[in-house]
């Protein structure tokens, strides 16, 4: 044996470990925007790599998974739902705003990466548990159909935990939280038993297994997903209890702070490759003043902190702030062409055999796909929109399967510019109109529109700018009133361009200007993020393009091109902004 070798790889092998062992700086939040209720989980087998994924409620695709090596750089390597036949009621559902795709769970065992969730909706009693799997999460085509699995209480927020004897248990929300034994080759599962009930806050939910020391430990989160929202943990010799109370409880929470970063909670945890320890966890930016202004329009974003978890002890984890450092791992100097960096620009020409975005979602899976064609033939480097029947708010008759003409991106800076060109000659009827919107949900957004107002093309005023909001939370006197504005008859014939900037984290900007002369551009109106948050609102802004005839019955085809999304600035605390790059 070369000695001298031996001992000159050891010796790199330790320096390597050493470099990389001293705490570095990152920013929250890792995956910024609205990507709630994060499950993570490391496998080595695959370059040491993390794997995450969040709520997707009914955004389509749905289940995004996410990807990184070092902690901070995250791309979107694919959606686990991301054709509706997968589960077809995320086309077909008229669903409730706020249901959807629940919180999942994201594990790998022996060669295989499983996604369990909750599937909630209108049409159907209870909640359903489905499971996606994949051998290869980089190739969304390879994530199975749903495969349902038994719901005994009819629960949220199922948990997937292998036990040492290779038993599968089920752990899901409740108070107590509870847990069954599953069959992943049938579906079935065991008679439920009682695992804990937390320390004394409601809304028991978002469990998690794991087992380390000899002990079984489980991670919860409790009292609501608001401001008292935390993670607490117990553990004990057997699964089935009796159940101890981490003295360090809650482990994440910024309740009863001022902290920038509130609502901490819904947590998973998990190791890295040389066996540090780390939480994810939802976060809302706005301090606890804005938040109670309902103003923190990108919802629950995930974050990352350092944990420590001494052998036979309690973890302990840092408090999430904008700024924090810890152990990382080194920072990967590939990307892959196939992913998506979460928080980067979209420069999205639809050039000819191009294909949307995969960070790009509708709202449920599209009922006419067809609506969204990029550069059909005689219109290169254009989306065609084919106009939906309803408006973005929809009305009393709305059904899923009408559909809505909207695809979008979430906004994932604060301060950002978004804008996109809307095609002459569009119009034919009364009220069709082709816009840009901040779009929370069908109940929760701000448009900013071209109307057909009818009349010849000569007659002034027969096209307008339309800004309005909708808001179910409002009153009358709370809710702004439209702003409308005539296109002015020197750009009627033109490519226009329309506008939404975010100049400050509380406040969107709607302003138009002519394509080609984009200096020209007119602000036509203000609006508070306020409109676009709320109580009881789990999703967080989409941004994007939109087409309707507001009730017509009759075929309406516009295009739009050059799309661009251009990240300003991230608020990291109360008075820090980051600047992007290039900015």
């Amino acid at each position: 044996m070369n000695w001298l070798l031996f001992l000159a790889t050891l010796g790199l092998q330790i320096a390597t470990q050493q470099a990389h062992a001293h705490n570095t700086t990152y920013n929250n939040p890792i995956i910024p925007g609205w990507h709630s209720d994060p499950s993570c989980t490391f496998v080595s087998e695959w370059n040491n790599t993390f794997f995450c994924t969040t709520s997707s409620f009914l955004a389509f695709p749905g289940c995004p998974v996410f990807a990184s090596t070092d902690l901070v750089h995250w791309d979107l390597i694919s959606n686990a739902l991301n054709h509706p036949a997968q589960l077809p009621q995320i086309q077909t559902s008229t669903n409730a705003q706020m249901l959807g795709i629940f919180a999942s769970t994201l594990r790998y065992h022996d060669g295989k990466f499983y996604l369990l969730t909750a599937w909630l909706d209108t049409d159907n009693d209870g909640v359903q548990f489905v499971l996606f799997t994949t051998t290869n999460p980089y190739d969304e085509k390879s994530w199975t159909n749903a495969f349902h699995i038994q719901n005994p209480l009819s629960a949220i927020d199922p948990d997937l935990f292998w036990d040492d004897d290779g038993s599968v248990i089920m752990a899901f929300s409740g108070s107590p939280i509870k847990a069954s034994y599953i069959d992943l080759t049938t579906g079935n599962a065991s008679e439920p038993f009682d695992l804990w009930n937390g320390t004394g806050y409601n809304n028991q939910e978002g469990p998690h297994l794991y087992k380390k020391d000899g002990y079984y430990y489980l991670l919860i989160a409790e009292g609501g997903t608001e401001l008292l929202h935390s993670s607490t943990i117990a553990r004990s010799k057997s699964i089935k209890g009796p159940w101890e109370s981490s003295p360090h409880n809650p482990l994440a929470s910024a309740r009863y702070t001022d902290r920038y970063f509130q609502t901490v909670g819904h947590a998973d945890l998990f190791q890295d490759a040389t066996g540090n320890w780390w939480g994810v966890a939802l976060a809302t930016r706005a301090g606890p003043e804005l938040y109670n202004e309902t103003i923190y329009p990108m919802g629950r974003e995930t974050v990352l902190y350092p944990v420590s978890w001494p052998k036979g002890d309690w973890p302990r984890a840092d408090q999430v702030m904008g700024e924090m450092s810890g152990p990382l791992p080194p920072k990967s100097s590939k990307k892959s062409s196939l992913s998506t960096f979460m928080g980067e620009a979209d420069i999205v020409d639809f050039v000819p055999g191009s294909s949307i975005p995969k960070h790009w979602v509708f709202w449920r899976a599209p009922a006419k796909p067809e609506s969204f064609t990029i550069s059909p033939p005689g219109h290169p480097n254009t989306l065609r929109l084919t106009a939906s029947r309803a408006n973005l708010t929809g009305d009393a008759s709305f059904k899923a399967l009408d559909g809505l003409t909207l695809l979008a991106r979430r906004q994932t800076n604060t301060l950002f510019d978004f804008s996109v060109d809307v095609h002459p000659g569009f119009y034919k009827a009364q009220g069709e109109e082709i816009g840009i919107t901040a779009f929370l949900h069908q109940d929760h957004h701000i448009d900013l529109g071209i109307v057909f107002t009818g009349g010849s093309l000569e007659s002034k005023g027969n096209l307008s700018f339309r800004c309005r909001a909708t808001d179910s939370d409002a009153t009358n006197s709370t809710l702004p009133s439209p702003v409308v504005t005539p296109v002015p008859s020197s750009w009627l014939s033109e490519t226009i361009r329309l506008f939404i900037r975010a100049e400050n984290s509380t406040h969107y900007q709607l302003s138009a200007a002519p394509a080609t002369r984009p200096r020209e551009s007119r602000l036509l109106a203000i609006f508070s993020g306020s409109l676009i948050s709320g109580p009881d609102v789990f999703t967080g802004n989409l941004l994007g393009v939109y087409a309707t005839t507001n009730g017509g019955n009759h075929t309406m085809e516009g295009y739009v091109s050059r799309w661009r999304y251009t990240p300003i600035a991230q608020q990291i605390d109360y008075d820090d902004f980051i600047q992007s790059p290039g900015v």
